[in-house]
């Protein structure tokens, strides 16, 4: 194993809370060297993921460069050339996990020592990491960061040719990277960026560190990318942004209502979005939902605290009367909505008074489910640096008493539901019986059916039959065969060559002269038949080759006939599909 590391850059907090003049989008057109493609080409790859959605998204194009290698994923990292760990830095536990599966690879390298293992994502952002990491691992060969997963391509060569170890972990004021390779991990469910990064600073997340100041994407870019995902028969697509209410800010010609109602207007068949800020929540926003039955009727709304004092001092920018007016402006507007919720136990010094204020907001709004936290203090960020009076021991009590108050709200909201029939997106067999299939309500409950595993994929109708409280049991309404014909029917005329041909065809039918002749063409061949043997006949049969002619070479229907053809051979494919 080499031990020389260079170091081309490391994270350096103060640059990554500076805020740039504007950001810059840059396209990604790097074309991977020949002898990356040569090195690697037919050869495996691994990528282990912690942490949010987010990073989800980032594992997606690391693969769709790995892929434009030539290479293969592969669940076993035994058999991979290049292995990625890609990090979380929210929590505590988090990490440790990552310490341990980066120890798993130790063998690996020793019996290959051309093996590439990277460790990347937002852990690699804080200070002091990339340096632990390089010193005590010696099978890691590469260490990048957020924000230049672009430069994987570079770092992999280095490495190639020298056979040294490199560290890459940029801070900078941003900028938005268009256009990079990904690999979806999921054929109907898609995640799509909207934003980078965060302008809250609440004081105990490090996410502004280690993701950089708000950067918008532009509403071209994100549409081009929702259209192609409906194009290739995605069913769910959730908009992603550390804080999505604040969603354009930064660029000033439009906001995340404005976003919302043009992703919706596309027709993918459902649409979400993670993760909403309080503070930032407009009523246009509750407007698109209640106004596009494809916006999905389930909203995560992080409260962190029901206290004031607690808010004040995580730098929320809310008090608890306002939260729960805007819960109330929710329920109000969008009849039927479910609310899940981030809370956090144990903030530095919390008070009895304060946790009991917590309670009373967790049984007031009636969360459907909820991610409850005990707190994690995050070197770097402000809470770090707090001293605190509360007990491990107290913190603990505190934590599993929310947790029977939320348990009891979500299991109310399960039991309601019992009888009644939902749309489920089916996402695959169940991980404990294969013949149970399991996806999600509307509102983002859980359900477990029994079912056929041609249905993966799509949107069906199922009954509630009983509740467990975290998941439901149902059964599935209607003829099986029959959901999946309407699903195979929907990808038919999603595709382009479809609308194309819709789009031709309706241009025909608004061109007048164009819709005279066609429609003249039966009596034209009919006189020209009855004139066979006439006087005039020579003049009929030449009319009659002369409006063939005409329409035979008019471009909008060759056109038109060419798209038809495509059509059919969509239509045999989409038959192999049914059978």
């Amino acid at each position: 194993m080499s031990s020389k590391v260079n170091y081309l850059s490391c994270p350096d907090l103060s640059k990554a809370r500076l805020k740039g003049d504007g950001t810059k989008v840059v396209p990604f057109d790097m074309e991977p060297d020949h002898r990356l493609i040569e090195a690697y080409k037919g050869k495996k790859y691994f990528i282990k993921t912690y942490g949010c959605q987010g990073n989800v998204r980032d594992e997606e194009t690391m693969a769709g460069l790995l892929e434009a290698l030539g290479m293969e994923r592969t669940s076993r990292p035994s058999e991979s050339k290049i292995s990625i760990v890609n990090t979380c830095a929210v929590r505590e536990n988090a990490e440790s996990k990552v310490y341990g599966e980066i120890g798993k690879f130790k063998s690996i390298k020793e019996k290959d020592k051309d093996f590439v293992l990277c460790v990347s994502g937002c852990m690699m952002q804080e200070e002091g990491k990339a340096n632990l990491i390089v010193d005590s691992y010696p099978q890691v060969s590469i260490v990048f960061g957020t924000h230049n997963i672009n430069s994987l391509y570079d770092l992999l060569l280095e490495n190639l040719l020298k056979k040294e170890r490199f560290v890459d972990v940029r801070s900078f004021p941003g900028e938005i990277v268009e256009g990079l390779p990904y690999k979806r991990l999921l054929p109907y469910k898609a995640y799509v960026d909207i934003s980078y990064g965060c302008d809250k600073f609440c004081t105990y997340c490090i996410v502004p560190y280690t993701r950089g100041r708000e950067r918008s994407r532009r509403m071209g870019d994100i549409l081009a990318e929702c259209k192609k995902l409906y194009a290739e028969g995605y069913q769910e697509v959730t908009l992603l942004g550390q804080n999505v209410n604040s969603y354009g800010k930064d660029i000033g010609e439009y906001g995340f209502s404005d976003l919302l109602e043009e992703v919706a207007k596309i027709g993918i068949p459902r649409i979400r979005f993670l993760t909403s800020h309080p503070f930032d929540f407009e009523h246009s926003m509750l407007e698109a939902i209640a106004k596009y039955p494809n916006i999905m009727p389930w909203i995560h709304l992080p409260l962190q605290s029901g206290s004031d004092d607690m808010l004040r001092r995580m730098g929320r920018r809310y008090t608890q009367k306002e939260y729960l007016s805007l819960v109330e402006d929710i329920r109000r507007t969008i009849p039927g909505v479910s609310l899940s919720t981030d809370i956090i136990v144990g903030f530095p010094n919390e008070t009895d008074e304060d946790f009991d204020a917590t309670l009373e907001v967790a049984k007031q709004v009636a969360y459907e489910s909820a991610f409850t936290f005990i707190y994690s203090p995050r070197n770097g960020t402000p809470a770090a640096r707090i001293k605190d009076n509360v007990s491990d021991k107290i913190k603990h009590e505190r934590f599993v008493r929310l947790t029977k108050v939320i348990e009891a709200s979500v299991e109310k909201s399960s039991d309601l539901m019992v009888g009644n029939t939902y749309d489920v997106l089916v996402d695959g067999p169940s991980k404990r019986d294969k013949e149970v299939l399991s996806g999600y309500t509307e509102g983002n409950k859980l359900v477990n059916f029994k079912g056929p595993q041609y249905l993966v994929g799509c949107i069906v109708p199922v009954k509630i039959i009983e509740s467990h409280t975290y998941s439901l049991i149902g059964e599935l309404v209607g003829d099986p065969l029959l959901h999946k014909a309407k699903f195979v029917g929907d990808l038919l005329r999603r595709d382009p060559v479809v609308e194309e041909y819709q789009r031709v065809d309706q241009a025909i039918k608004e061109d007048g002269k164009l819709m005279e002749a066609i429609d003249s063409l039966p009596q034209v061949k009919k006189d020209a038949a009855l004139s066979i043997g006439s006087l005039n006949y020579e003049e009929k049969r030449n009319t009659l080759l002369k409006l063939e002619d005409m329409l035979n070479t008019h471009p909008m229907i060759k056109n038109r006939e060419n798209l038809y053809s495509q059509i059919q051979d969509l239509i045999e494919e989409l038959r192999g599909i049914l059978s």
